[in-house]
């Protein structure tokens, strides 16, 4: 039997589509070692695999900081990367060759799986939870003036970074070969060709396998006299109490049953007077919600949204930053859902209005169901690794 080792970041949407595959391979018999972070620790052993911690080793960031810079400080992004890469490295490369694994399986954005695998002579498979980026992708990027900036002056800091990783025995050429990956890197994406931008650009080492859902059994009771919003802006830029503030201002005079998960950062009692018809929580079992759903407002994130098209359910776009808004993007142009025009309550009443009011939309997020479904999902996920090592599948 084989071996893998899995690393992936503390993001519930960069894990949580790599449980049912992790599943999937211990339960064909192979042996898996996984580098997380103790928030993932009790799914990861539920999933067979081996857990190790890498909290220690992750540069201390404030949640302050932390909400100003993801997804807009790119410097910030390469220094953390090379940071992290240079506090694991003693322990993981010391591990890595022990463990002697048949391939490295790291999340896109994990760059320190692939320099650990490069360094070792390691075969490795790149994990994508996002949309799979190349140099024709990218351009869909629109990244704000900020944002490109930032980019801009913090150009020296990256630099800094990139030798102090060739000191550490990495050979890195440059920022982009950090982060952009090429049609010569195999690759599993958690999305459908339908779904992905520009699909005709990568080459044959993409496999589009669609997102791994976790299975729960169907809802007892599918008859509903209310339709039901549901509302989340994911599990990281979630602190935004005006926006709930809006929604539940929107919605309360409304016949809906509205489903709101606020985060862990949220005190609901912040929030003031919660309506009735209204179920507000810090957290819920979104896979469970979106099941009864009949529109969902999101921050466009990847897993949210391939979790919501999975179910057929379509959406109201509240895009946080450039890498939302061009999965919100992709949704509107392909029918599935709209973007808000701004956060007040009357664009979030008109925008729920016009999706629950026009089947198109509904038809547009099940037409995308159907390619997601019939993409493979965890199981042809594992399908792939185990062919890429030579194993039977």
């Amino acid at each position: 039997m084989s071996k893998m080792v899995f690393f992936s970041i503390p993001a519930h949407g960069h894990t949580n589509p790599t449980i049912p595959v992790v599943t999937e391979l211990i339960n064909r018999g192979h042996h898996v070692w996984y580098y997380s972070f103790l928030e993932f620790q009790e799914k990861i052993e539920a999933a067979g695999a081996t857990f190790i911690a890498c909290d220690e080793f992750l540069p201390k960031v404030s949640q302050k900081e932390l909400d100003r810079k993801v997804g807009k400080d790119f410097a910030a992004l390469i220094e953390m990367v090379a940071d992290t890469t240079i506090a694991l490295d003693e322990k993981v490369c010391k591990e890595l060759r022990q463990i002697q694994p048949d391939c490295i399986v790291s999340d896109s954005v994990c760059f320190w799986g692939e320099l650990f695998a490069k360094k070792l002579g390691i075969p490795y498979i790149c994990s994508t939870t996002t949309f799979a980026f190349n140099q024709h992708t990218a351009k869909l990027m629109k990244r704000s003036i900020v944002e490109i900036w930032k980019m801009i002056v913090g150009m020296p800091r990256i630099n800094k970074k990139i030798r102090l990783l060739r000191g550490h025995g990495y050979e890195v050429e440059n920022f982009v070969s950090i982060v952009q990956n090429d049609n010569e890197t195999d690759t599993i994406v958690y999305t459908s060709k339908a779904f992905q931008p520009m699909a005709d650009t990568f080459s044959e080492r993409y496999a589009f396998v669609g997102p791994s859902i976790r299975q729960l059994p169907p809802p007892q009771n599918d008859k509903k006299d209310r339709k039901v919003v549901y509302i989340s802006l994911g599990t990281v830029l979630n602190k935004n109490r005006d926006f709930y503030q809006n929604c539940i201002k929107a919605f309360a005079q409304k016949d809906y049953d509205v489903v709101m998960s606020v985060g862990e950062k949220t005190k609901i009692s912040s929030l003031g007077n919660i309506p009735e018809g209204f179920t507000v929580k810090n957290s819920v079992d979104q896979i469970s919600v979106l099941q009864t759903a009949d529109v969902f407002i999101t921050h466009s994130g990847m897993n949210s949204v391939s979790e919501s098209l999975y179910f057929g359910v379509p959406m109201v776009l509240f895009p946080q930053h450039s890498e939302q808004r061009m999965v919100a993007d992709r949704v509107a142009v392909l029918g599935a859902g709209v973007k808000l025009k701004g956060n007040k309550s009357q664009y979030l009443v008109t925008s729920v209005a016009e999706v629950l009011s026009n089947q198109t939309y509904k038809q547009g997020a099940q037409k995308l169901s159907e390619t997601l479904r019939n993409a493979g999902g965890g199981v042809e996920a594992a399908n792939v690794i185990l062919t890429k090592i030579g194993e039977k599948s």
